[in-house]
């Protein structure tokens, strides 16, 4: 089995034929992270509180206090559990096969169908506590999750991910063999805004999706 941790982008481009495009030419990704979705003045508030402590802290951090003191209130104002219909996991086995190939491990967080267990997961999510890691490669993980995601719900949907490098998130989005990456949104400026607006969006679409199966 290849281990979601042991995944590099190259490898997986070239192991599964797998085409990289430019934002500009990935319209799924594009109107994810253009949607709109109103954002409360006390969601505001919240997040400017949020975004003095990173600032503060970030560069100390490890990846666990990163999670718990930025990464998971983010998702929590989100709210991703749905009338039981699916729930944000962290940490759960995710394993297939694609193409032959065995690909397994345990990305950080879920968003899946299932309440207590994750069923058929819609987005990937890696986080990284350092710009750059010698010992991993955050957006390989993410796709390497995102292409079991994928052979999960055989091949029906855009499977969505997104991985987090200290200040910094990237969104990405998965069709087939084609896959594209946004630019950075930097949590320490206005930009902590659109994070979380585009985590609205994408709750909305999954609500969409579930509904509509």
């Amino acid at each position: 089995m290849l281990i979601f941790k042991e995944c590099k982008i190259e490898k997986l481009d070239k192991l599964f034929s797998l085409r990289p495009l430019p934002l500009k030419r990935m319209s799924i990704l594009q109107t994810w992270l253009n949607g709109q979705s109103e954002i409360s003045e006390q969601e505001r508030n919240y997040l400017l509180i949020l975004q003095e402590y990173l600032e503060e802290n970030v560069a100390n951090w490890n990846e666990l206090e990163l999670a718990m003191n930025f990464i998971g209130p983010m998702f929590a104002l989100v709210q991703f559990g749905y009338e039981r219909k699916f729930n944000l996991f962290a940490e759960r086995s995710l394993s297939g096969t694609v193409e032959g190939v065995e690909l397994g491990g345990k990305p950080d967080g879920l968003i899946a169908t299932g309440w207590r267990e994750p069923e058929k997961p819609y987005f990937c999510f890696q986080e990284y506590k350092r710009d750059k890691d010698p010992d991993g490669d955050p957006q390989a993980q993410v796709l390497a999750a995102m292409l079991v995601a994928q052979e999960i719900n055989e091949r029906q949907f855009p499977i969505y991910g997104c991985y987090v490098r200290g200040r910094h998130w990237y969104f990405m989005a998965l069709q087939g063999k084609e896959y594209s990456t946004s630019v950075e949104y930097s949590a320490v400026k206005p930009e902590i805004f659109d994070i979380l607006r585009i985590l609205k969006v994408l709750k909305r679409m999954i609500i969409e999706r579930v509904s509509n199966v």
